[in-house]
């Protein structure tokens, strides 16, 4: 199943997600079967991220509630909210680079 995770960082977090970034990354990579698109979130391009956006394929909601607690921004207190949802594709036969 398809789902997209909308995240929130906690405010005034850029360094702490500064530090945690690349485990953040490497992590994502080792994921990279199941978490399909992710990136950060911004009011405007050159304001600090206030949060972020999965696409994923994983079994069920609880699936990829357990997989975004195994995720260093998240062990490591950047996350102060998120929203699991499920997610259809229009256009399944398309496949596009992002």
């Amino acid at each position: 199943m398809l789902f997209a995770i909308r995240f929130v960082d906690k405010p005034n977090s850029l360094a702490l997600r500064q530090t945690l970034m690349a485990a953040h990354i490497a992590w994502l990579d080792q994921e990279r079967e199941r978490v399909l698109v992710g990136g950060s979130l911004r009011h405007e391009p050159e304001q600090a991220p206030v949060g972020g956006l999965w696409v994923l394929e994983v079994e069920s909601k609880e699936a990829a509630e357990a997989l975004l607690k195994q995720d260093p921004f998240y062990t490591g207190g950047l996350r102060e909210s998120w929203e699991i949802l499920h997610w259809a594709k229009a256009f399944e036969d398309r496949k596009v680079p992002v």
